[in-house]
């Protein structure tokens, strides 16, 4: 080979290799729900992201998996979640257009919620990997280093953190992080609800499908695509009862075929089948099976969903509702299972059912991140061997936050979490795997990752303060107040001051959408006020402070005791400069509202740093 020969072929594979890889600050894999928010949220604070996903959509259980009816958050529209329904009522034209179902008051096509994803990620700084399998992982020193295959080719690329979005916690393992799975001991958790012993089942998973009416087509009604062949072991008993339902505390009931088909109908006509009730749940216990074997498990399932189609079409006669040309497949089954749960995480903390029942109990909401209002919901039917009998439906909890160090595990450096694999309890994840807290979930866990890059630390030693400010900025919800608004003027002091505790919610559970209220319009007592206040500031417990509401006058008094240079013509001044609220007089008592403004402005609760657990650390 001539010399010249020799130096055009060094060129080609250092070229090749090139290619072959790449580094960033951010390596995402999984670009489901929370994968694609923390992309999103990372690409925005300025840190290089990439997202490796095994399908070609984004958005996993939202729109690979066909799970497009949004469970609970509509009146807390947060941060990412919030932007994607938006986008939702702009495409179909309000939020009456995606209110088509019973089951919730947004419903929208996979491929339009995948449309809409990738405009949302379509960012500087987020480059997105479809058709990407990881095949390993190492870490070299504090970075990783991620092999994966595209198109028959093999890459890597180096990233600083490494974040598992994948559905059901993959990489814990890999990365040999601390995790837990199944049922968790009454033990372990001081869940009174809780089974004496652990397991490790999981709850059922769901093969969804989409159907299309098409009884307005008659090109496609008078043939026969779209409808399904009878499977193999297929049973019509199993499916019997599907059209049937008592009614109960927390469950409407369902007394005919149509009503159960009209749960999840979507808009356009379509209808998406994931019906619980003698419908096609399907448990796989995939924590005891190998990869391999999971994948054929999965088969089971989808075979399954294709026989409670089947039962659809010709046992209840809707050969009018045919499997819609919704997925990029073959058969038009959805890329992925709806998994409801996942190996979670032992993070920094362990948020369990008595921290969501009582809050103000324990400091864990100070670090919140992301919030939810759906109830506790297992679905644990199909287990041939049975489970512990829990009524989880009806434990009773108002809504909630996530704190931050439930993203963080106790032991591996520079990697978190954002998908159903945080440090909750198998209880909880009954209530923290559900859409727009996932979206939440990855949200926080972008910003949690932009943040270590830009701090130049790891993500166990940031100021958790400076990633709630990072969300607020992109008006996500730390606290779950439902009356407060993102669009209020007082959001983000309302939202600062409740992660204080200095004004404290009260919480309500309440039928499928908990609740929490901060009640802004309420008059503040003296006494209220100071007791919030007399951790960060412990010369107040000197103060003498009534159940009178609280007055400008009463606060320049205290301002005055604490040295604080601020008069209150000078509050008055500052209110008119920056607030279009009402104005107030000096003797007049003040609100919840008035009172998180003045509060976050002059006494700056939340300047203080915490720790994981929520406790203030000492300068």
């Amino acid at each position: 080979m001539g010399k010249r020969n020799l130096l055009v072929l060094l060129s080609l594979l250092w070229l090749v290799l090139l290619q072959a890889q790449s580094q960033v600050d951010v390596l995402i894999i999984g670009g489901g729900a929370g994968g694609t928010s923390a992309g999103i949220q990372a690409a925005r604070m300025g840190v290089k992201v990439q997202i490796l996903e095994s399908t070609p959509w984004l958005g996993g259980m939202l729109t690979s998996a066909g799970v497009s009816a949004i469970d609970g958050n509509h009146e807390m529209p947060s941060g990412i979640w919030g932007e994607f329904r938006d986008s939702l009522y702009a495409h179909y034209g309000g939020p009456k257009e995606v209110a088509t179902g019973w089951v919730s008051h947004t419903l929208f096509e996979p491929s339009v919620g995948n449309n809409i994803l990738r405009q949302m990620a379509d960012i500087t700084n987020l480059n997105l990997v479809f058709n990407a399998v990881y095949t390993d992982i190492q870490k070299e020193g504090e970075r990783w280093k991620v092999f994966y295959r595209q198109n028959g080719k093999s890459y890597y690329v180096i990233a600083k953190i490494l974040i598992d979005a994948t559905e059901i916690g993959e990489l814990l393992p890999l990365v040999n992080a601390d995790f837990r799975v199944g049922m968790d001991a009454k033990s372990e958790t001081g869940e009174k609800q809780a089974p004496e012993k652990g397991n490790s089942t999981v709850q059922d998973l769901t093969y969804c499908v989409i159907l299309e009416d098409v009884s307005k087509d008659s090109h496609l009604r008078g043939n026969k695509k779209g409808l399904v062949k009878k499977p193999k072991n297929y049973n019509a008993a199993e499916f019997e009862c599907a059209c049937k339902r008592e009614a109960g505390q927390m469950f409407g009931g369902v007394s005919g075929c149509e009503q159960m088909i009209r749960y999840g109908k979507l808009p356009n006509h379509k209808y998406m089948i994931n019906w619980p009730n003698c419908g096609n749940d399907f448990y796989v216990n995939w924590p005891e099976l190998t990869s391999l074997q999971r994948q054929e498990k999965l088969k089971d399932a989808k075979s399954f969903t294709q026989g409670f189609v089947y039962y659809i079409q010709n046992e209840l006669g809707f050969q009018h509702l045919r499997v819609a040309d919704e997925f990029p497949t073959k058969d038009n089954f959805p890329m992925i299972p709806y998994d409801r749960e996942a190996r979670r995480v032992k993070g920094k903390v362990f948020l369990t059912v008595d921290h969501l029942e009582r809050p103000y109990d324990y400091n864990f909401y100070k670090t919140g991140i992301a919030v939810g209002d759906y109830p506790i919901d297992h679905h644990r039917d199909k287990n041939p061997k049975g489970t512990p009998e829990i009524d989880f439906i009806n434990i009773r909890v108002p809504s909630y936050n996530v704190p931050l160090g439930s993203l963080i595990p106790e032991s591996v450096e520079n990697f978190i979490v954002a998908e159903k694999n945080i440090s909750v309890s198998n209880i909880v994840n009954g209530a923290t795997r559900l859409q727009p807290v996932v979206l939440g979930i990855g949200q926080a866990a972008g910003a949690l990752a932009a943040t270590a890059i830009s701090e130049n630390k790891k993500p166990s030693a940031i100021s958790i303060r400076n990633v709630q400010n990072a969300l607020l900025t992109n008006k996500a919800y730390l606290m779950p107040f439902i009356d407060v608004k993102k669009d209020d003027e007082a959001f983000e002091a309302i939202q600062r001051i409740g992660t204080s505790g200095v004004l404290k919610g009260y919480g309500v559970p309440y039928k499928w959408a908990n609740q929490t209220w901060f009640y802004p319009d309420r008059i503040v007592s003296e006494n209220e006020w100071i007791s919030g206040l007399i951790p960060y500031y412990p010369e107040m417990e000197k103060i003498a402070a009534s159940g009178a509401g609280i007055t400008l006058k009463f606060m320049n008094e205290v301002i005055f005791s604490l040295g604080k240079n601020r008069s209150a013509s000078a509050i008055q001044k500052k209110w008119a400069s920056f607030y279009s609220l009402q104005d107030f007089g000096k003797l007049a008592p003040l609100n919840r509202r008035q009172i998180s403004i003045i509060t976050d402005d002059i006494f700056d609760p939340f300047a203080v740093e915490i720790d994981f657990e929520g406790n203030m650390i000492a300068n």
